[in-house]
């Protein structure tokens, strides 16, 4: 095995080194195509194969890799993956001259060239270009994989997205499904009145979620900031400046661990709308689902690993409480206090930490017992004060605040809030975030001053929403991990040596 392995890299060496001769002979030669500065391209793969009436015999340039090739004496087949898909060319000696054939014959797999030609049907009825000219744009002088495995170690695969998206068609599909997943948000709150705004990434206060930050120190002002965990606190900030429907989507950077469904960084969408609440919200990001769905996939009814999710039947919502009586017959309601919210968890085997009140533990029986279940849509709301530092209360219960989560497939896919806008009440929340810090929680919120400021200004009655644009992505191309819908996840840096 260990002599296989040898002659392998033996083999890829003398191939790499083929290459490399074969650039030096283009550039002996006057032929170096990294010289040629740009290329005319009238059409490309798609819309000829789709169209072929249209184009049959008409003239066309097309651009991109060689895929395949083969070379047959005097005439040559190849197939060009260009941004939209495939096309084969047919070259023939005869028609683009003896010394640029003889080039082109010479070309590899992953080579970049630009050929012009007519349009017309092989006898298998398969759409080709038969090429007037080739021109060769850039060299390759790496080795794509093998056509008929392509790549799937998804090591190589993340860490080399740009070969993953050449050998992979299904790979690009996925990236341009999220960019116009993207686009269909900002048109569907553009469409709402929402205003798109830019926050600061870099904080001295890193506030509006439970996560540890990363830190760094800024030089020229010798202070140390955070990179941002949430985009909430600067967005309510505007609210609080009367702009009444603000949005930003936004890279936020959390310094936890990595899994299928969490990469350190990743993109949040977060709005917020005056004089609404969560069930305000509630609404918005059913409708926001449906249409961005309908949009982009054409219909509302989805499959995620085998399981069809319904976006266009009504969200079932169940409160905290509700969700956990459901699926484990424990009744919160009837629980008094923390101590007997402790003596029940020990009964039930769930782990929990000395600190942690009734809330928190009401929570942990929403994780080990409810979230399994939620394939379907369903907002679970009413939460514990405990776990909702941002959020009001509830008037007619204060130990539960208005706060609601989307859970899809199992998995949160949004989380909302009626704004908590009473300055007073937010800094007594503060401060029992800041105790628990003290405690060694590092995910708690920071006391942030000026974000008390501004509340003391006033803050209308708001209603705000964040949503996971990864998870909401993996959702509509059916991608199992979050790392297959961000071009360039966080790895572990290789050791090359």
């Amino acid at each position: 095995m260990a002599d296989e392995k040898i002659q392998t890299e033996q083999d890829i060496n003398e191939l790499l080194q083929i290459k490399k001769t074969k650039l030096t002979e283009l550039q002996e030669n006057g032929k170096d195509p990294f010289q040629i500065m740009k290329y005319q391209v009238t059409n490309h793969s798609d819309d000829i194969v789709h169209d072929f009436e249209k184009f049959e015999e008409k003239n066309v340039s097309i651009a991109g890799r060689i895929m395949s090739k083969r070379v047959m004496g005097k005439a040559s087949f190849c197939n060009i993956r260009d941004k939209n898909g495939d096309i084969q060319a047919y070259i023939k000696r005869d028609e683009v001259g003896e010394e640029p054939y003889a080039d082109f014959k010479k070309y590899d797999i992953g080579d970049i060239v630009g050929i012009e030609g007519i349009v017309f049907k092989t006898h298998t009825e398969e759409v080709s270009i038969r090429a007037k000219t080739v021109v060769l744009l850039s060299k390759s002088l790496q080795i794509l994989p093998e056509k008929f495995h392509g790549l799937k170690d998804t090591d190589v695969r993340y860490r080399q997205r740009y070969v993953d998206l050449i050998v992979n068609p299904e790979v690009r599909d996925t990236f341009i499904k999220r960019s116009l997943i993207i686009r269909e948000i900002r048109n569907y709150l553009d469409g709402k009145e929402f205003i798109e705004v830019e926050t600061p990434v870099l904080v001295p206060n890193a506030g509006g979620a439970a996560a540890k930050p990363f830190n760094t120190h800024h030089n020229a002002l010798d202070q140390d900031i955070h990179l941002r965990i949430s985009l909430e606190l600067y967005l309510k900030r505007l609210i609080v400046g009367g702009l009444e429907r603000v949005y930003e989507i936004g890279r936020v950077f959390r310094n936890e661990g990595l899994s299928t469904r969490h990469n350190p960084e990743f993109t949040m969408l977060e709005l917020y709308q005056a004089y609404t609440d969560y069930f305000g919200m509630m609404d918005l990001v059913e409708d926001l689902f449906r249409c961005v769905a309908q949009k982009v996939l054409g219909t509302t009814k989805i499959s995620y690993d085998g399981l069809e999710i319904d976006l266009s039947k009504p969200f079932e919502r169940l409160t905290m409480v509700e969700a956990v009586k459901k699926y484990s017959n424990i009744d919160f309601d009837q629980v008094q206090d923390e101590a007997a919210a402790k003596a029940l968890a020990k009964e039930h085997h769930i782990k929990f930490e000395e600190r942690h009140k009734k809330g928190d533990i009401l929570n942990l029986f929403f994780e080990e017992f409810v979230e399994e279940h939620l394939e379907q849509p369903t907002i679970i709301m009413d939460h514990p004060v405990e776990i909702s530092p941002l959020a009001k209360r509830k008037p007619s219960n204060p130990e539960f605040t208005e706060r609601f989560e989307l859970f899809v497939t199992k998995r949160e896919m949004a989380n909302a809030f009626s704004e908590l806008n009473d300055p007073i009440d937010q800094r007594g929340r503060f401060e029992a975030q800041e105790a628990l810090r003290a405690a060694g929680d590092e995910e708690a919120n920071e006391l942030d001053e000026d974000f008390l400021t501004a509340l003391e200004y006033g803050m209308p009655p708001t209603g705000g929403i964040g949503i996971g644009i990864d998870r909401f992505v993996m959702l509509l191309t059916d991608s199992m991990a979050i790392r297959d819908v961000l071009l360039f996840p966080t790895m572990k840096i290789k050791d090359i040596n």
